[in-house]
Order: C-alpha cells, then sequence, then structure tokens
C-alpha cells in the first residue's frame, strides 16, 4: 500500500513540476521585456545574460523533476 501511494505522490509532483515549467517558459516567452525590465531594476544584466540565465535555469530545473520525479516514478512503476 505505501508504495502505490508514494508512486501516487511522485505521479503528481511529476505533474505539477511540469505544470510550473510550463508557466515559468510561457511567461518568460510573452512577457520576455516585463520580465527583462524588471529584472534590469534590481540587477545590472544584458539581454544574453538575462536569457542564458533563465534558459539554464529551465534546464537545472527540467534535470530536477526528471531526478527526483520520474526517474523514482518510473522504477517504481518497473518493479511494483
Amino acid at each position: 500500500m505505501a508504495v502505490e501511494i508514494i508512486r501516487e505522490v511522485l505521479g503528481w509532483c511529476a505533474v505539477m513540476n511540469y505544470s510550473l515549467l510550463l508557466l515559468w517558459f510561457l511567461m518568460y516567452a510573452l512577457a520576455h521585456d516585463r520580465l527583462y525590465r524588471l529584472h534590469g531594476t534590481w540587477f545590472t544584466l544584458s539581454g544574453e545574460k538575462f536569457a542564458a540565465i533563465h534558459y539554464a535555469g529551465m534546464a537545472y530545473f527540467k534535470l530536477g523533476i526528471f531526478l527526483f520525479n520520474l526517474a523514482p516514478y518510473v522504477g517504481l512503476r518497473i518493479v511494483v
């Protein structure tokens, strides 16, 4: 019983995290200039550096979702 609950929690965590990643991407894609102006008031960033930071952040977040949510979920699906 506990394994099924853990598997279900990992699956829903992956769904929620991918939804958050999609929201981040949509905000970045649709409101890039507004976000750049907002962050530009706090930090001295060029446009290229701003884009690189967001791209790297999304890549690390996606890697974290895969390592901490999807890989254990798939492992539990295979074993149990």
